[in-house]
């Protein structure tokens, strides 16, 4: 965290709902889905007693303004690889290593599964602790726990929930799209 404790958050539209983005000095530093008032305090309580500062709501920050930019044009469609700066201090050991793999090694419209990501990380049958790494991932969307899937071409689980995940791989164009 940046030397002055702060941590700034916005909540801001999808096509997915509502996502709280937060972040400090360093980077983005958590992405929460479906951010309405009870689901986005409790996020804050938990970067309360995470990272020891008081979240303060800025929806005009200029540390919030790229990756508010760049989710809407990810939503939108122009943007298959994000560029940010990213805080990992939510996270740590196996975990970060794994989310860190997935960030650099699956790329937009594509998919790998738990064990070939667990492979990947250097813990070949590690395919449960994949899972409880994407489970655990404070940076949904942008670090794409979305794009990981079972072997045997099942959706697995998602944070977001499966409808989430799958207007996310339809955005992304590896499920069609939901008919509405």
């Amino acid at each position: 965290m940046d030397s002055n404790g702060v941590v700034e958050w916005t909540v801001v539209g999808s096509d997915i709902g509502p996502l709280m983005l937060a972040a400090t000095g360093t980077g983005l530093v958590n992405v929460v889905f479906h951010a309405r008032p009870g689901t986005r305090d409790a996020a804050l309580e938990r970067l309360r007693g995470r990272l020891g500062a008081e979240p303060a709501e800025a929806p005009g920050s200029a540390r919030l303004a790229e990756p508010v930019r760049q989710l809407a044009a990810y939503f939108a469609g122009t943007l298959r690889e994000f560029s940010l700066d990213l805080d990992w201090s939510l996270t740590g050991g196996f975990n970060r290593q794994v989310l860190r793999e997935l960030a650099r090694g699956v790329p937009y419209g594509t998919v790998a599964g738990y064990g070939e990501l667990a492979e990947r990380a250097g813990r070949p049958g590690a395919a449960q602790a994949v899972g409880a790494a994407m489970g655990s991932n404070p940076l949904p969307v942008v670090v794409p726990c979305h794009r990981v899937v079972e072997s045997d071409g099942g959706l697995g689980g998602f944070g977001g929930g499966l409808e989430t995940k799958r207007r996310l791989l339809a955005l992304e164009g590896v499920l069609p799209a939901p008919l509405f």
